[in-house]
């Protein structure tokens, strides 16, 4: 059967946004300068060693290999970029550095891309915390796949700004679901398509979720396995109580867990999914058991194996790198740590650098958790909105949990980053998009335009702040930080301008595409109660069935 044009619209928008939202990953892959993330050259230095056959060490056994050593000397990694917070005294600022050249730059090989093995019964813990690759505290999965990636891309032997942009272009690949998913999960909550148009623009409003998931980094596969968690936690919630749904949900949370151990603070929706949805005992305590117990099988085990064998859920990998000081109380350790985890959720570039001004953080996270509040209180699927908030404020309290012994015992915080909340970027963005659903009722789809360019122009402005922050130094123009990217990128100046254009067309046609999905979707004057927005998507799951298939919402 033909689509209704509602139905084609909607379609046509979400496709426009959720390519929208992969080409702003993929500017901020060729934006960012080399190595300038969190960790970023332990992730490339783990992913090469498993690549050319070095296994997977002990915690804190792991050492960064030549090829990496010598590329954060090309990469100038050791100067102070033009945007940042604070200028360090003796440290050579990045813009006074000339690009390396692309044949200066060196070749990843066999020979120099393992580091000497730690002989045993050697410690790390006084080494210089950067000669050490910490990344083997986390099981190896995205190392492996990311691994694999290079090989079957030909670039295991390349220069190491090429394999350094394959990486981080593998990574932009894990974050184009997140869009699809997070409609899917709004609109079958919901009912509503302009709901869903909305939930898949969020991601554009977090401009650290372009920059850390257009990096290498592990935290890509954990915001896609938690992402994909919480959307088969809805259908669970909404009555989909199929075995193969709770052991697709248990291979899902299961691939976190092989991950990175923040994949844990997912099992709680797990829980809660099975335990609020409609639907027999029996088949809710089945489901929950195959779903706990697929996870255990693909990934809980690492975790048990720790416990058991070294006495630790995740060992510490890193050499201690903060000076003794005296904690200075709790409000300052809370003040502290709820600024720095905000401010680096929304917008703290770089090596945690380059900071977006309070203001805007702020403001953000107000916005953000006023409309998950009001989608708790009169969104049209209370019960499964606040099961689904579960997951990001589960990591929100793990974060201050786990760095409080650090802060209580030696006065110091880390372990802060408000990428570890990005497991749970479905989970908000759901909650953002019910919330203006209860608020605005029927006139949500009208406002769907206007949240898609306020999404695009969201992500524009930290892309061009994060262009200023890296590239364009006190008193130079547009023209010379221009040049200076194009210098140190693998790719050209007229291909970085084709990337730019292309994501700029891209943007103005989402806008288009939503204003035309207002133009075709039917005015509706009420917004579907919590009662019966949950009736229709429990019954749309029995036969299995997702509401998006459905050509009568909003």
């Amino acid at each position: 059967m033909r689509d209704d044009p509602a139905e084609a619209a909607y379609r046509r928008a979400l496709a426009l946004i959720t390519a929208l939202v992969t080409l702003t990953g993929v500017l901020w892959a060729v934006l960012t300068p080399a190595f300038r993330a969190p960790d970023e050259p332990q992730h490339v230095n783990s992913v090469l060693r498993v690549a050319y056959g070095g296994g997977w060490p002990a915690a804190g056994k792991a050492l960064v290999g030549p090829a990496v050593d010598a590329a954060r000397d090309q990469a100038a990694l050791t100067t102070d970029v033009p945007g940042r917070h604070l200028d360090r005294e003796g440290i050579p600022a990045f813009v006074t550095v000339p690009p390396t050249l692309d044949a200066e730059r060196g070749m990843v090989t066999r020979e120099n891309a393992l580091a000497d093995a730690v002989p045993p019964g050697t410690s790390t813990r006084a080494m210089d915390p950067e000669a050490v690759d910490q990344m083997t505290q986390h099981p190896p999965l995205y190392y492996a796949v990311a691994a694999g990636v290079l090989h079957v891309t030909g670039t295991a032997e390349a220069r190491w700004d090429i394999q350094l942009l394959v990486l981080r272009l593998f990574d932009v690949a894990l974050l184009l679901p997140l869009p699809l998913l997070t409609a899917a999960a709004v609109r079958r909550l919901s009912g509503s398509r302009a709901a869903a148009l909305v939930a898949a623009s969020f991601t554009l409003f977090v401009p650290q979720a372009g920059h850390i998931l257009g990096s290498v980094t592990n935290d890509a596969l954990v915001t896609l396995s938690g992402a994909a968690t919480a959307y088969l936690g809805v259908r669970v919630l909404t009555g989909d109580l199929r075995l193969r749904t709770a052991a697709g949900l248990g291979v899902v949370v299961g691939v976190g867990l092989l991950t990175k151990v923040m994949a844990a603070f997912a099992l709680p929706v797990v829980a809660a999914a099975y335990l609020l949805a409609s639907g027999p005992r029996p088949r809710r305590v089945a489901g929950a058991l195959v779903a706990g117990g697929t996870a255990f099988v693909v990934g809980g085990w690492w975790w048990l194996r720790n416990l058991l064998v070294l006495g630790a859920v995740q060992p510490v990998g890193i050499p201690d790198r903060f000076v003794e000081s005296e904690p200075e109380g709790l409000w300052y350790f809370l003040r502290t740590v709820v600024t720095s985890l905000t401010r680096s959720f929304f917008g703290n570039f770089g090596w945690l650098e380059l900071r977006l001004p309070d203001a805007v953080f702020w403001t953000a996270a107000v916005v953000v958790a006023a409309l998950c509040g009001l989608a708790v209180v009169r969104g049209p699927a209370r019960r499964a909105t606040a099961v689904l908030l579960l997951q990001p404020a589960a990591l929100w309290c793990g974060v201050l949990v786990n760095a409080w012994p650090d802060y209580s015992a030696h006065g110091w915080i880390s372990a802060v980053q408000g990428r570890y909340l990005f497991a749970g970027l479905l989970a908000l963005g759901a909650g953002t998009a019910l919330g203006l659903q209860a608020l605005l009722g029927g006139r949500l789809h009208r406002a769907v335009p206007w949240v898609t360019g306020a999404a695009a122009f969201a992500a524009a402005s930290g892309l061009a702040y994060g262009f200023w922050g890296f590239y364009q130094g006190s008193g130079q123009s547009v023209a010379d930080a221009a040049a200076r990217w194009a210098g140190w990128s693998p790719l050209t100046g007229v291909q970085l301008a084709l990337v730019g254009s292309v994501a700029l067309l891209v943007g103005v046609a989402a806008v288009v595409a939503a204003a035309r999905f207002t133009r075709a979707t039917p005015i509706s004057r009420t917004a579907p109660s919590a009662s019966t927005a949950e009736h229709t998507t429990a019954a749309a799951a029995t036969p299995p069935a997702t509401a998006a298939s459905s050509g009568g919402s909003e």
